[in-house]
C-alpha cells in the first residue's frame, strides 16, 4: 500500500478514547505512516506530537506527511520500549497511543520479507539496523526451539513436524525466500483456500516476525512504567492485532486498575475491546482483527 493509500484503523475511536481535543503533548509510540498522528494535529491546533518508530523507512514517509505541522512535531527512530532513554515531558503528555503490529506499507514491500503473499528475502526486521533476520532464525535455531516458537507465537499445530522439515530444507539449501517457506507450509498443512480460514503461512510468518523483532518482550512492563510516569488524566490507547498482544495489554491494564495492593493507577475506559465496524472492515480489511483497549491515569 502506498503512503496515499494508508488508512489507520479505528480512527474515530482513537480520537475519542484519547480525548484528543485537549491541549498538550500526544505520544504516538508506533508512528507508522502517521495516520493517527495527522488526525490529531489536523483537528487540534494546540496539540503537539512526539512520534516513535523503529522503522526508518516508515519514519521518513511520516516526516514528510507531517511536514505541514513540523513546528509541533518531534520524531525519534527508536523502539517504544526504550522510551526511558528519551527525555520526554511526561507532565505535559495528554495521550499515549500504541498501534501494535505490522503496517500495510511494510507488508506490501516485498524486499522486507514480511508477507507470505510476496516473493522476497527472509528478512522481517522492523529496524534494519538490527542483526537478527528471519533467515538467521530459520537457519540457526535448533529444531526444538523452532517448534516452540511456531507453537507459541503462531499458535500452529504440528510444529515439531514443521521444524523438522525446516531443518531438512535448510541443509539442502532450499529455504532462502518467503516463497520457499510459504510452499513448505502449504504442503505440510495441505492448504486449500476456504472462506473464514487463516492461511497457515500467515501464522508462521507472524511467529517469525515476533521472534525477529522481540515484539512481545517487555510490552507489559513498558505499559506499567509509562502509566506510573504519566500525569493524572493521561489517556492510554493500545490497538493489538492478535490474541497474544491483546492478552498482555488486558492483563497490564487490569493489574493497574485493580491492583492486589495499593491504590489503582488506571480507570478502564473499555471493559471489552473496541473493534471495527463492518463498514470499516470492508474499506480497510486490516481492521478486521484490530482490538482497541483504553484507560485513563487517575
Amino acid at each position: 500500500m502506498t503512503e496515499k493509500g494508508h488508512c489507520p484503523v479505528l480512527p474515530t475511536e482513537v480520537l475519542e478514547c484519547l480525548d484528543a481535543g485537549r491541549a498538550g503533548v500526544y505520544l504516538d509510540c508506533t508512528l507508522g505512516l502517521a495516520g493517527h498522528a495527522l488526525s490529531i494535529l489536523e483537528r487540534n491546533p494546540e496539540a503537539r506530537l512526539i512520534g516513535l518508530d523503529r522503522d526508518g523507512a516508515s519514519l521518513e514517509i511520516a516526516r514528510e506527511r507531517l511536514s505541514p505541522y513540523a513546528d509541533r512535531v518531534t520524531l525519534f527512530q527508536t523502539d517504544f520500549k526504550d522510551l526511558d532513554a528519551l527525555d520526554l515531558p511526561f507532565g505535559e503528555v495528554r495521550g499515549v497511543l500504541a498501534d501494535l503490529g505490522i503496517s500495510s506499507f511494510q507488508l506490501d514491500t516485498p524486499e522486507r520479507g514480511f508477507s507470505h503473499t510476496h516473493e522476497g528475502p527472509l528478512d522481517m526486521r522492523l529496524d534494519p539496523r538490527t542483526r537478527t533476520t528471519a533467515a538467521k532464525v530459520l537457519h540457526t535455531y535448533p529444531e526444538q526451539r523452532l517448534a516452540e516458537l511456531f507453537a507459541r507465537y503462531g499458535e500452529l499445530g504440528q510444529t515439531r513436524r514443521l521444524a523438522r522439515e525446516i531443518v531438512h530444507l535448510r541443509k539442502l539449501g532450499r529455504l532462502e525466500t518467503t516463497g520457499d517457506l510459504r510452499l513448505l507450509v502449504e504442503r505440510l498443512y495441505r492448504w486449500r483456500p476456504q472462506k473464514g480460514r487463516i492461511h497457515p503461512a500467515a501464522k508462521a510468518f507472524q511467529a517469525l516476525r515476533i521472534e525477529v523483532n522481540g515484539e512481545l518482550d517487555g510490552l507489559g512492563e513498558f505499559l506499567e512504567r509509562t502509566v506510573r510516569r504519566a500525569a493524572k488524566g493521561t489517556r492510554f490507547v493500545v490497538i493489538s492485532f492478535h490474541s497474544l498482544e491483546d492478552r498482555i495489554v488486558k492483563r497490564a491494564f487490569h493489574a493497574l486498575a485493580v491492583p492486589d495492593e495499593g491504590a489503582p493507577l488506571l480507570a478502564l475506559l473499555t471493559k471489552k475491546p473496541l473493534t471495527a465496524s463492518d463498514e470499516e472492515v470492508a474499506a480497510n480489511p486490516r481492521a478486521r482483527s484490530a482490538k482497541l483497549r483504553a484507560a485513563e491515569r487517575i
